[in-house]
């Protein structure tokens, strides 16, 4: 069996997950990052990105994370994130439509918030078709 540590997710509002864990998988600021147990400390940025999670025993567990900070200590993984949406909280019609919205949007501007609405609706979108794919 593979070794464990004790991962959290968490936004302002409340906590997504909080267990042990064999593996977490995010993007940061530095790039894709992989967070096994034991990992050496680490303090980084989160970025819009889609996060795995691998708990023993059970399905894996995929979130889509709109930034925030991780933190790695003590055989713990804390993942803060600004906002955050499990695989089976997202719609899926509602990402599509603000997807599209984006994408009209970009077309005609240069303003990077609609760059990042777009990174955040592709996040949702792969965060469940990830889950649909491994339920």
């Amino acid at each position: 069996m593979a070794a464990t540590m004790h991962a959290e997710l968490l936004t302002p509002e409340r906590s997504l997950f909080s267990g042990d864990v064999t593996y977490v998988m995010a993007r940061t600021g530095d790039g894709d990052i992989a967070f096994l147990a034991n990992h050496a400390p680490f303090i980084g940025t989160l970025e819009i990105c889609v996060v795995k999670i691998e708990r023993p025993g059970e399905a894996d567990l995929f979130a889509a994370v709109h930034g925030g900070f991780v933190h790695v200590a003590k055989n713990r993984v804390t993942l803060l994130a600004d906002v955050a949406e499990l695989a089976n909280e997202i719609d899926v019609a509602r990402a599509r439509l603000a997807m599209e919205r984006a994408e009209q949007v970009l077309a005609h501007a240069t303003d990077t918030s609609v760059e990042a609405a777009l990174r955040r609706a592709h996040v949702r979108l792969a965060v469940s078709e990830t889950f649909t794919r491994h339920s």
